[in-house]
């Protein structure tokens, strides 16, 4: 029996468009093959919502997403803000303020690596083999969303790292209850040694921790964390932290899978979940139809399987991807001196190779 579900599609800015393209197509082709009726809306946030509305979450956007099964995101950003620090209004706003208003407390970012890219990232293969380590990264606290003050003379500026109990409870539970289905191992990251913030963090993880004895807890210090992450990646499996340095390690562990072009993510809450690749909008290289879209693809698998519970379709496009990966098929950004030129494709060609292994 196929399932009925409304999904919005944001391709936000630069590379988020023509990458975002291709999971839909995926979605697509998904609904046909397994007799799912997916109903499809377009939603603007980022630049280009800026651009059309001054507003970087306009409000028929969220309206649509609160209307929403799940979200597909693209990426935000623009140089221009980059470049310009003092400009008030700013494409991040949009995504922290849709996170914020739809309740996704918890980021999930799977760091899986396919073994035909071990070559692609710049740490030994032996030391990465065998990586898998899903990240839970708390994404409604911390330093983003606390005060920020700037004094009159504009040379002190402070941002307040916050953390509410109950923020740390729930994003643990649920990093324990991933934990069980995997290799009963969590790791928890802080900075107990020096913030208070983190005091509270350890200490309410261990709380949640007794309710889980099955479960192998660590406490990691994050500058420890982030060296053990490149010298030892298969030493983790679930790792729980907070917003500032779930930002950080995450984007660290792009590393281990070759490429920021190949890791999904999927922030979710009590309501419907939103998934983006972890890459950014890439300005530099967005229209030149080289961008990778597989980390959008392995986006889309990620919602099929959490927000849909359809796991046969997730697992169908992740072999999907791994089928083209078998073949050779590289886009620029995880090909290597071993890859035949003939190749290494763009964004377009890409996807529809992955199309072809899902058929």
């Amino acid at each position: 029996m196929g399932v009925d579900k409304k999904i919005l599609v944001i391709p936000g800015d630069g590379i988020g468009q023509e990458v975002t393209a291709w999971g839909q197509k995926v979605l697509v082709t998904i609904a046909e093959n397994y007799k799912h009726n997916f109903v499809f809306e377009e939603g603007i946030m980022g630049h280009v919502a800026i651009e059309a509305t001054g507003n970087p979450l306009p409000d028929e956007t969220l309206e649509k997403a609160r209307k929403s099964d799940a979200i597909l995101f693209g990426a935000i950003g623009h140089a221009k803000y980059d470049n310009d620090p003092s400009l008030k209004v700013r494409p991040e706003q949009g995504l922290l303020k849709i996170r914020k208003e739809l309740g996704l407390y918890a980021n999930l970012r799977p760091i899986k690596l396919f073994d035909e890219l071990l070559e692609a990232s710049s740490i030994k293969p032996e030391i990465l083999r065998g990586s898998d380590i899903l990240f839970f990264r708390e994404l409604t606290g911390d330093v983003y969303f606390g005060e920020k003050k700037r004094t009159e003379d504009r040379n002190t500026a402070s941002d307040l790292m916050i953390y509410h109990r109950y923020e740390v409870e729930r994003i643990a539970r649920k990093a324990y209850e991933a934990a069980r289905t995997r290799r009963k191992k969590l790791c928890s990251v802080d900075k107990a040694n020096v913030l208070e913030a983190s005091r509270l963090w350890r200490e309410v993880v261990q709380e949640i921790a007794k309710e889980y004895p099955d479960v192998e807890t660590e406490h990691m210090f994050i500058d420890n964390a982030a060296m053990q992450l490149i010298k030892d990646p298969k030493r983790f499996d679930v790792v729980v932290t907070g917003n500032l340095f779930g930002d950080i390690l995450t984007d660290e562990a792009s590393q281990i899978a070759g490429s920021m072009g190949m890791l999904a993510s999927a922030s979710i809450g009590d309501g419907a979940g939103f998934y983006e690749p972890i890459h950014g909008s890439a300005h530099d290289i967005a229209g030149k139809g080289i961008a990778n879209p597989l980390a959008s693809i392995l986006s889309v698998a990620l919602m099929l399987d959490i927000s849909f519970g359809l796991k046969n379709e997730s697992q169908r496009v992740i072999k999907a991807v791994e089928a083209t990966l078998k073949q050779g098929y590289r886009t620029m950004d995880i090909a290597n001196k071993h890859t035949d030129n003939h190749l290494v494709m763009g964004t377009d060609a890409m996807g529809a190779k992955v199309l072809e292994n899902l058929n």
